[in-house]
């Protein structure tokens, strides 16, 4: 379950550090890049990270429950 909390753990972070961008990022472009921008990427790809670990977590407690 390690494996879980890991990537419950690294989705919820990224996800905040997205949203930090997202919310207090100045308006100019850094380089290339926006960062408000940057940060609904990383938003979204946190999102999908935790909504996984949710899934994997889930699924774990069904597969176990179902083998015994």
């Amino acid at each position: 379950m390690a494996s879980v909390r890991k990537t419950l753990l690294t989705g919820s972070i990224t996800f905040v550090v997205g949203l930090a961008l997202w919310l207090f990022g100045p308006d100019g472009e850094i380089f290339i890049f926006t960062p408000s921008k940057v940060g609904l990427v990383l938003m979204v790809i946190g999102g999908l990270e935790t909504l996984y670990g949710v899934y994997k977590s889930v699924r774990g407690k069904y597969v176990e429950r179902t083998w015994y």
